[in-house]
């Protein structure tokens, strides 16, 4: 089996030898494999000049597709068994491609031409299978004596270039001690650079913690004068609300004695007052829109502190006096979606005495929000507009803000 292997091989060389005669001044050089290990599986460039190459010495008769499958495996075991390569295994490595380099040629571009033509040619060249004549044993001979000798004068050439691959090999182990050697300096001398970088930044660090304590010695002094001083106005306000109490009191303990006087004199009075209101609220407000900010008062704020109570009020004449808003009392409670107490009506749930005080001391000047124009009770608000809004702030269960 192995004399027909070795017969048929040397049929196939002479007869593609004579054939491509004619055809070599139409093609180019012989092209080289890439770096890569071939094995079965792969496809691509690289198996479509395997496959060439072993064609033109008569090993793989298969159609040359680029695919390495059972037939170019086998191929490239019995090329590697004849040529006796170290290892026959199939996979072709830098070894055998120098071998198959040296002992055949590769037509490239007729061969991609027949390719992209959609031929399946299976054998190199094109020329038919059926029109080849038999050697004769002379020239099985010759056949054989001149693959001796390509085999010969690829060992050689083999053994050369692994003695070239050796000195550069040495030449390179060399280069590199070298370059290690200079970037063993270099790393010296960037791991000195970099302590001194190391160094300064510890210093700007230190800098930097000494300015931060200075920092936060200034604002915490800031800070306690801001305490401070909020502690004043608080104690401030505190004493004009005591005074305001007071003056509260006074104006009902007036009332009372007023209402122990005779029946007839309490009549003129009453009507002098009605006359009076009529004429001239505080403030410049009707009567009107008192009780209609007492309801809202009340519909807004009826559980809340007095204090409360008053800052409602006072939201609604900030408002008032506001250029974003209407310029009446009524304009204001009534605009859409302002008060939650106009929506559910509430409104119009009777006010009682409280609310009506609160509206009194709003419109006389006390405005505990310090000029507030929104406020929200942060347990039941869902808008997120109005957390955005700037917060001065909390009395009861509402936040006021600007």
């Amino acid at each position: 089996m192995k004399n027909m292997r070795i017969m048929m091989m040397v049929v196939v060389m002479t007869f593609t030898t004579i054939t491509y005669q004619f055809a070599l001044h139409h093609t180019p050089a012989a092209h080289a494999f890439s770096e890569q290990i071939i094995q079965r599986g792969a496809t691509g460039s690289d198996v479509i000049e395997l496959q060439a190459r072993l064609q033109y010495n008569g090993y793989y008769h298969g159609p040359i597709d680029g695919v390495y499958g059972w037939s170019t495996y086998w191929a490239v075991k019995n090329f590697q068994d004849t040529f006796g390569l170290e290892e026959v295994d199939g996979l072709v490595g830098q070894k055998t491609k120098d071998m198959l380099a040296t002992s055949t040629k590769f037509y490239s571009d007729y061969v991609y031409e027949q390719i992209n033509k959609g031929r399946r040619f299976t054998h190199y060249g094109g020329v038919p299978l059926d029109i080849q004549s038999a050697p004769t044993d002379q020239e099985i001979k010759r056949a054989r004596q001149i693959a001796e000798q390509r085999k010969i004068e690829s060992e050689k050439q083999y053994k050369a270039q692994a003695n070239n691959q050796q000195a550069k090999q040495q030449q390179q182990t060399q280069q590199k001690q070298q370059e290690q050697q200079q970037q063993q300096a270099q790393q010296k001398q960037q791991e000195q650079q970099q302590q001194q970088a190391q160094q300064k930044q510890q210093e700007q660090q230190q800098q930097q913690a000494q300015q931060k304590q200075q920092e936060q010695q200034q604002q915490q002094t800031q800070q306690k004068q801001q305490t401070d001083q909020q502690q004043q106005q608080d104690q401030q306000k505190q004493q004009e609300q005591q005074q305001q109490q007071a003056q509260q009191k006074q104006q009902q303990n007036n009332q009372n004695d007023q209402a122990k006087q005779p029946t007839q004199e309490k009549k003129d009075n009453n009507q002098q007052q009605n006359d009076s209101t009529a004429v001239n609220m505080p403030g410049g407000f009707s009567q009107n829109d008192i009780q209609l900010m007492a309801n809202a008062v009340y519909g807004e704020a009826r559980g809340e502190p007095y204090i409360g109570q008053v800052a409602v009020a006072a939201v609604i004449l900030n408002r008032v006096n506001s250029p974003t808003f209407p310029n009446t009392v009524s304009g204001v409670i009534f605009e859409p979606l302002a008060f939650t107490a106009v929506a559910d009506g509430q409104i119009w749930l009777t006010p009682n005495e409280n609310a009506k005080k609160a509206v009194l001391d709003a419109i006389n000047g006390f405005d505990p929000t310090e000029n507030a124009i929104y406020y929200f009770n942060p347990n039941t608000a869902t808008s997120s507009w109005i957390w955005g809004r700037p917060q001065i702030k909390r009395i009861g269960k509402h936040i006021f803000c600007k």
